[in-house]
């Protein structure tokens, strides 16, 4: 797929990304406003010659006019639903495209990019960006072109008349349209603020509805009422004084055009008092004067408009589409074998903020060998673990599965080859169902109930009100931590990867449910790679292998029993777990 983030920025070149994929469609809505407009402007003529044909008395030549003027107003309105009927179609599917691909492109994004950002903030840019775009394009079309045309047209006619007057009047309004020109261009950042600072709106609203139990639990709601009504305010007033700037363009400019139209009159009406035109001209430059004064004020208004939509677009582009910081490389293979030996070789990274984790660190996890990660808190345990998925870029090393350097392979294929419970658990807001597919879309209902049932899951999904149907809600917000872990690992069953990683997979567990769950994983790990960070020992007590991490280090390579009987920091640990759980059962 292209990559969008040079468009970042461009919001006219990102627009004609997608009104060039549909051409013709495009082509013909264009061409029938146009010809719609001319119609409509034509119509002015269709009256000045009915008026001449009226006064000369010739009545052949007043059905003439009578048919003009009827086919032109019958075209004008066909024209127009034609370009209509076209536009639901092409208008909509470009942005129906422009979300997809946006979607896309932030989903390609590294969690770096995610982590500093709020969720409400990304997924209102992106709604922004296709409200935008669709707006921009029926305001172009429908308001941007026909007074376009409407003024072109009038000044066509005019020429007809007296090409003098209408020279000046050109000459005039060339001036003055610089002049507007300009205006809107220097306000160009108060609307960028603005869009900024809706944005900003939107973002605080979800942060706070998706928190909204911790909010309430904090006693917080009036604290965040204030916060969210300030936050308002500044957007109010931010759109207050994009929109006062605007509204002074629209004074000048009909202030201006009022002045030209009254200016163009007068001069029509001096040139029928010489005798130099007929009452039929004098009412064309009259009705073409009220054209010119509606086209433009119109022209104007909708210029506005667009230049608020644009600031928008341009604004949510600019920050969705950065670069990706993780890509493919050009000649990325799939993983592939299935041993699934990793190694870590000469790997040094350091964090985006300049924290340093890893120095020239090495370590390899042999084929089936299961693997424990302990040690005190930014030792690199979750680091190790979000390298080994390639979430980051290492500064220097490799790290290697069967050989393979990961930076080489493809990121879909790596990430298929590795399953994950974490210890915060993230839940789609989709059915039980749906959640432990996610492992396996492919999966069969049957498939997905023996994979819940082997994770103990089954009892407590038969008591829900619609059972596998339930709707969990946003980030499972229906069940309870340990039902929401034991989900994660059904889903990871259902997976069934040759690598499993583990983080505090069991943390949220009750000792009947976790001794549940360790039997589940014991069968899960059976000839696989398995890497898991434990902060509760017990849990690693069937693992071949220990690691002891501090400081980006390893202190302490071993098999559990054999680290448990030298000393060092490992049976330090067990020692202070066997006491903090003596002291809770006392």
């Amino acid at each position: 797929m292209e990559d969008l983030s040079p468009l970042a920025g461009r919001p006219f070149a990102f627009l004609f990304r997608y009104v060039a994929r549909r051409p013709i469609a495009h082509a013909a809505i264009f061409l029938a406003v146009v010809g719609a407009a001319a119609c409509s402007v034509s119509t002015q003529y269709g009256v000045k010659s009915l008026i001449d044909a009226l006064s000369g008395s010739n009545s052949e030549m007043v059905w003439v006019a009578f048919a003009l003027l009827v086919g032109l107003m019958a075209a004008d309105n066909f024209l127009w639903r034609l370009a209509g009927w076209i536009a639901s179609y092409a208008f909509v599917a470009a942005s129906g495209e422009l979300r997809s691909e946006l979607f896309r492109h932030i989903t390609d994004h590294a969690p770096s990019f995610f982590t500093g950002r709020q969720a409400g903030t990304v997924t209102g840019r992106v709604t922004a960006t296709g409200n935008a775009a669709f707006t921009i394009q029926n305001m172009f079309i429908w308001n941007v072109l026909p007074p376009c045309v409407a003024t072109l047209g009038a000044v066509a006619f005019l020429m007809t008349v007296d090409p003098l007057m209408t020279g000046s009047l050109v000459a005039v309004a060339a001036v003055l349209l610089y002049g507007l020109f300009r205006l809107a261009a220097a306000g160009a950042t108060l609307h960028m603020g603005f869009a900024d600072k809706a944005a900003g709106v939107e973002g605080e609203l979800t942060d706070v509805v998706s928190n909204i139990m911790l909010v309430r639990s904090f006693g917080a709601i009036g604290r965040e009422r204030r916060r969210f009504r300030q936050t308002v305010g500044e957007e109010m007033a931010a759109r207050r004084t994009s929109l006062l700037y605007l509204e002074k363009i629209r004074f000048l400019h009909a202030a201006f055009t009022v002045a030209l139209t009254v200016g163009l009159l007068a001069w029509a009406i001096m040139l029928w008092q010489r005798g130099a035109i007929s009452s039929g001209q004098v009412i064309l430059v009259c009705t073409l004067g009220l054209t010119i004064l509606y086209a433009t004020r119109d022209l104007a208004v909708a210029l506005v408009d667009v230049t608020q939509h644009t600031a928008r677009l341009s604004e949510a582009l600019t920050t969705l589409l950065q670069p990706h910081d993780l890509r493919d490389t050009v000649d990325a293979r799939p993983l592939a074998g299935r041993r699934r030996a990793v190694t870590f070789e000469n790997v040094s990274f350091t964090y985006a903020d300049g924290h340093r984790v890893f120095e020239k660190f090495g370590v390899e996890f042999r084929p089936g060998q299961r693997t424990g990660l302990v040690g005190p808190s930014g030792g690199g345990k979750s680091t190790l673990l979000s390298l080994l998925q390639r979430f980051h870029d290492l500064d220097r090393g490799r790290i290697l599965i069967d050989g393979q350097d990961i930076a080489q392979t493809t990121q879909e294929s790596l990430r298929q080859a590795i399953s994950l419970v974490p210890q915060d658990i993230s839940l789609l807001h989709r059915s039980v169902m749906d959640n432990i597919r996610y492992g396996k879309p492919d999966a069969s209902d049957e498939e997905v109930r023996h994979a819940a049932d082997a994770a103990r899951c089954h009892s407590f999904i038969q008591a829900l009100p619609q059972g596998f149907d339930t709707i969990v809600g946003e980030r499972g917000a229906r069940l309870s931590a340990g039902q929401r872990q034991r989900i994660a690992i059904a889903r990871a069953l259902l997976k069934d990867t040759p690598i499993l990683l583990l983080d505090e997979a069991t943390s949220s567990l009750d000792g009947e449910s976790e001794e549940a769950i360790r039997q589940a994983l014991d069968r899960l790990m059976e000839n696989r790679t398995v890497i898991a960070i434990a902060h509760r020992l017990s849990t690693l007590r069937s693992f071949d292998r220990i690691l002891v991490l501090e400081g980006g280090h390893i202190v302490q390579d071993g098999a559990p029993t054999e680290l448990l009987h030298r000393d060092g920091p490992y049976r330090t640990l067990v020692w202070q777990e066997l006491h903090r759980l003596s002291r809770t059962a006392a």
